[in-house]
């Protein structure tokens, strides 16, 4: 029996120190799995926001603003900065937009006007960036100050309301060419806004801080400068989007009780329905481009003008609509008598 012994002793002795090695070495392999999970997605944010508001005697604003931005992981071609130009009825002048970066991220600036903001895009469309990347970008503000008849004024949204990532750290400062004595800052959105922090005074120059904005939370700048300190241009002003009074309210309602009216009388006669419709389409465009063509796209107003136009347009719509309907039953009725 010894030899028998002997034989299975050796497999046996083999057998366990497998199935150790395994039972211990399972959990060496299984652990790496849950012990590493995948870091969480980076969010967008900008850490810091720094702000110069310069007066210049000559009423210009002058406007350097130092962005800090940190992108995702995936990154972007850079980033957007929307100023308005328009605010309500009051325009303002955005020129010699300039750009760089610190950190060498493509910093071409490209203009467009959309809707009612200056939309200034830094960056490369061919190239992405990723990472915390810094961006300077510099303009001029014509038409910004509001006189009274006391005092002339500056109100400005120093970071634009439309960020849609957290400001960790802002700050505005305000040079001016005169003392500058009355200058307020609110810092958030209009519905809910609180003082910003007075971090300096100068006699020539007043900074700001704000920590912890949330997206769509800006810093609003108001000066009251004296009166005469800088040359101030009267404000401009574009017309009203809206500019339709009764008498074109009118014309449209007649319109549409014509389109009743042509529903139950004789087929008008050939072309008249077209020749409403292209009448119509001369009184829309040119109500429209008296304003797109001096100052834009978005500029434009519509008016009795294209109100009329649009009373003509429907009721010669309708002159072709019934008159082809005609035509048709009467085709109708002739091959049927055949």
């Amino acid at each position: 029996m010894p030899e028998v012994r002997g034989w299975f002793r050796g497999p046996v002795v083999t057998a366990g120190m497998l199935l150790l090695t395994t039972v211990l070495g399972l959990p060496m392999f299984a652990l790496p799995a849950h012990a590493a999970p995948e870091p969480p997605p980076v969010a967008e944010s900008i850490p810091t926001y720094d702000v110069v508001l310069t007066i210049r005697s000559d009423g210009l604003l002058h406007v350097r603003e130092t962005i800090t931005y940190d992108f995702d992981l995936g990154g972007e071609h850079g980033i957007v900065r929307r100023v308005s130009y328009r605010k309500k009825n009051r325009l303002f002048d955005i020129r010699d937009v300039r750009t760089s970066s610190s950190t060498g991220a493509p910093a071409r600036a490209q203009t467009a006007k959309l809707l009612h903001d200056v939309q200034i895009n830094v960056g490369d469309d061919r190239r992405r960036v990723r990472g915390r990347q810094a961006y300077v970008i510099e303009y001029d503000v014509a038409w910004a100050f509001t006189p009274y008849e006391g005092h002339d004024e500056l109100l400005w949204d120093a970071l634009g309301s439309d960020w849609d990532v957290p400001i960790g750290e802002a700050a505005v400062r305000v040079e001016g060419p005169v003392p500058l004595k009355r200058v307020k800052c609110q810092a958030g959105t209009a519905e809910s806004a609180t003082r910003c922090l007075r971090d300096r005074d100068g006699p020539y120059a007043v900074d700001f801080t704000q920590s912890g904005l949330r997206p769509r939370e800006t810093m609003t700048i108001r000066v009251s400068l004296p009166k005469g300190a800088i040359k101030v241009p009267p404000p401009h002003y574009a017309r009203p989007h809206w500019q339709g009074t009764w008498v074109g309210t009118a014309a449209l309602a007649l319109a549409l009780a014509a389109v009743v009216l042509l529903a139950r009388r004789p087929a008008p006669r050939p072309y008249a329905g077209e020749t409403l419709m292209a009448v119509g389409t001369v009184l829309i465009v040119a109500d429209l481009a008296d304003d797109i063509m001096v100052r834009g796209f978005w500029a434009f107003s519509l008016g009795d003008g294209c109100l009329a136009g649009l009373a003509l347009v429907i009721t010669g719509a309708a002159a072709v609509g019934t008159r082809r309907s005609r035509t048709t039953e009467h085709a109708a009725v002739t091959g049927l008598g055949d």
